[in-house]
């Protein structure tokens, strides 16, 4: 079996944890592995969240690709055993008629992160670059202008104190309608098929040139793309909190020795005797 290093850095402070290399080149992950693996990255970010707290860090993590590639599930992996508070997960809807007359990224700035937050975008305002520009839902010209800005922008935040990191999910044409076909035969999954998935999906190619236009006019030295193979769901979600808590200078912080207090006495206190509605236990 595979085990999972996190150690740390010389010099630098940070954490680095990651599949040994009989992990990579073995078969697909068993859930008993997996669990296992992402149980170390989640004390990691525990530890990661215990420093963006206390020292003020301000985080945004920017999650794109195409549908069904897996965002939702590596934000979930993610957040599952941190604190919402500390972790803010944004997921804009389409933009009113009164955001469509702003700026085109003004409705995303608000949900920057302050001091000690960690704000993860389901989709950014890179949605001009992709479904928008695939969509016809914006001009050539509104592209273009966006590829010139958005450079400065992200500068902008940089230069304001934010770490910020973009993920691409890369998934192949099989698996992505493998997993819209499943979301049409499972109940618990049809409501992620919107019209807008259907109407994408028929224009692979479409999305491919975007993506590789956006790449040309977006990746840059200060923010950088970083690609992930999201084939393997499982794999996806490891290798991509990996980097992330690679990349961030995080480090352990001192913990004060925790021990639960007494219980006060009952002090005369009585159940009362009026019943209560308990909910049926039918399990």
């Amino acid at each position: 079996m595979s085990e999972l290093r996190i150690e740390k850095s010389r010099g630098n402070g940070k954490h680095r944890a990651g599949l040994n290399e009989s992990a990579k080149s073995s078969g697909r992950l068993s859930s008993k592995q997996y669990e296992k693996e992402l149980k170390a990255l989640h004390i990691e970010l525990v530890k990661l969240q215990e420093w963006v707290v206390q020292t003020g860090a301000k985080v945004c993590v920017l999650f794109e690709g195409r549908d069904g590639a897996g965002k939702g599930g590596t934000i979930k992996a993610i957040t599952e055993r941190v604190s919402p508070r500390v972790f803010r997960v944004i997921a804009l809807p389409a933009p009113t008629d009164r955001e469509k007359t702003q700026m085109y990224i003004q409705r995303y700035l608000p949900h920057l992160p302050a001091a000690g937050e960690i704000v993860l975008f389901d989709r950014s305002w890179y949605n001009r670059a992709g479904v928008e520009r695939v969509m016809g839902f914006c001009t050539e010209e509104q592209v273009e202008n966006f590829f010139k800005a958005v450079p400065l922008i992200e500068h902008a935040i940089i230069q304001s104190g934010i770490i910020l990191l973009k993920y691409w999910l890369e998934v192949s044409e099989e698996e992505q309608t493998r997993r819209l076909e499943a979301r049409i035969t499972d109940e618990r999954k049809i409501w992620k098929l919107s019209p807008m998935d259907l109407r994408s999906y028929s224009r692979w190619y479409d999305y491919s040139r975007a993506r590789d236009e956006m790449f040309a006019a977006t990746d840059t030295d200060r923010a950088p793309w970083y690609v992930v193979r999201s084939d393997d769901k499982k794999r996806a979600r490891l290798n991509l909190i990996t980097h992330l808590l690679g990349s961030i200078p995080y480090k352990a912080m001192p913990r004060p020795k925790i021990r639960l207090p007494k219980r006060q006495k009952m002090e005369g206190y009585r159940e009362p005797d009026r019943p209560s509605r308990y909910v049926p236990e039918k399990f």
